[in-house]
Formats: structure tokens, sequence, C-alpha cells
């Protein structure tokens, strides 16, 4: 008996260690299957040549990243993408903590906020589609906008908001700001609404004014949201690629060109899958990086 149970013991040992592999282990399949390996699958086909429409590809290298990047078309895009991403988020901060800050005012009464919250956070439930078709509607030449800027005499003539390559790139920014600020209104707000309010009531009895205890108070107690938030907001939208792709389709001619878009149109454009995986990879080691910085930040505050 003591030789059964000695025999025994280890197996237990190991059954324990893998049981907790077993009940990921439809998860971990899964991620393999529909992450790990399309994602290798397009590591590889970057260092290939035209791949897919040819039936024997060559190994060639470094040579699809050199293309892409002395590619006119993807520089365009990656200066657009950085304007669209650099804009959006300043925009979404301010925006987020400016409206977080009047949620969270007690000039307003209680049903008042209630209601100003349903209408600020309303932009956050749209799905793209909706976003897209609706400002589509809006900045159309006889659309709302141009009908109440012509009848108000700023303009004589609707504007092509979306089709001019003057103002594409700029309406389209408009556009993501809006639907996305509501994500930082809302983490904001519950930022704010965490802070002790005793700091508060010290500061007023020590004579501070409003703008020294948003500075001294408000922001140093927020500084960890609005980083952690900043830096996964510059993660989405620099992968952005529905709503412009719905409202300009990249359009007109390079002007609201992104790199999602670029690696788009390479791909089921021009059936250029290897500089389309090209494209791709790098957006990828931008995304690590990125997602690197967010993961220590969230370790520190930890």
């Amino acid at each position: 008996m003591a030789v059964i149970a000695h025999v025994m013991k280890p197996r237990r040992k190991i059954r324990r260690t893998l049981e907790p592999f077993l009940y990921l282990s439809p998860t971990i399949a899964l991620l393999l299957i529909l992450m790990v390996l399309p994602v290798g699958m397009v590591i590889q086909y970057s260092f290939l040549d035209n791949v897919i429409m040819n039936e024997f590809p060559k190994f060639v290298g470094l040579e699809n990243y050199f293309t892409v990047i002395k590619d006119p078309t993807f520089q365009i895009a990656v200066k657009n993408t950085i304007y669209f991403t650099a804009g959006s988020v300043a925009a979404h901060l301010i925006l987020g903590l400016c409206f977080a800050i009047l949620l969270n005012s007690q000039a307003l009464g209680k049903y008042t906020r209630s209601i100003f919250r349903l209408i600020y956070i309303l932009p956050w439930i749209f799905t793209v589609a909706i976003i897209a078709i609706l400002w589509r509607m809006i900045l159309d030449p006889v659309g709302v906008l141009n009908y109440w800027l012509i009848k108000l005499g700023f303009i004589e003539s609707g504007v092509e908001w979306l089709a001019s390559p003057k103002t594409a790139l700029i309406t389209v920014t408009v556009i993501n700001i809006w639907a996305g600020y509501p994500f930082y209104m809302m983490s904001l707000l519950a930022g704010i609404q965490g802070i002790s309010k005793d700091l508060f009531e010290a500061a007023t009895v020590d004579g501070a004014s409003w703008r020294q205890s948003f500075f001294n108070i408000t922001l140093p107690q927020l500084k960890p949201i609005i980083i952690s938030m900043s830096v996964l907001d510059i993660i989405w939208t620099s992968q952005q690629f529905a709503m412009v792709w719905m409202t300009t389709g990249g359009g007109p001619i390079t002007s609201t060109q992104m790199v999602g878009i670029y690696t788009y149109q390479q791909s089921f454009g021009r059936y250029e899958f290897s500089l389309a995986s090209t494209s791709a990879v790098l957006l990828l080691i931008v995304s690590i990086i990125l997602s690197t910085i967010y993961g220590r930040i969230q370790s520190r505050q930890d």
C-alpha cells in the first residue's frame, strides 16, 4: 500500500498541474487558430514576393519593407494617421474632461445631470455604420449642416465636406472625435467621483480657488486614468478603418488615406498581398510598442 501511495502522489501532482490547462484548452486552441496562426502567416508573407497570386513565392527578405516605406502613398497614409490620431486623442481628452466636470457639478440638478449623461453618451452607443450614415447625411451638400450655414449667412453654397481634399481629413477627424469622447467622459467622471471630498473641503478652508483645486487636486488624482486612456485611445485610433472607409473610402484622392485603408487597398484592390502583409506588420509593431507601454503603466499603477 505504501508503494501504491508513493506512486499515486506524483500522478496527483501532475493532474493538479495540468487541470487548469485542460479547462483553458478550448480558449487556447481558439487563440492559436484565430490569432497566433494568422499573425504568423502574415509575418511570413511579408518576407516573400507576391503570395497567393504567385504559386511558388520566393523569399525576398526586407525588400517588401523598403518598397512600402518608400511608397509615397504609404507616407501620406502615415502622416494622415498621425494627424488623425493626435487630433482625436487630444480632443477626446479635452472634451471628455470638460463634460465630466460639468456632469459632476452640483450646479445641475439630479434629473438634469441624468438627462445630460444620456445625451452625451449617445455617440458611444451608436455602431460605426450608423455613425457613418448619420454624418454623411448631415454633411451632404444639401444636408442639414449646409442648410443652416447658408441660412445664417456663413456660406453662400453647399460645401462638400467629405468630398473636398481641403476639408475631408479634418471632417473625418471631427466625426471620430464626436464618436469617441464619451469613453473619456465616463471614465473621467468615475475618477472625479472617486476623489475624496475631504481634499476639496480642505482646499476651500485654505482659501484655494476653483482653478487651484483643479490643477492641484483634480488633475493629479486623474493623471493615472488620463495616461492609461490616452495610450489605449492611441492604439484604437491608429488602427481606425471602418469609420473612415464608410465615410470617404480613403479619398478624395489620398486626402484621408490611413495605414489601415492602405493595407486594405493593397490586398483587395491591387492584390499585392505581400505588400499588404508588410504594411500590417509595420502597424502591428507600432501596436505592440504602444501595448507594452500601456502594460507597464498599468503595472506601475497596480
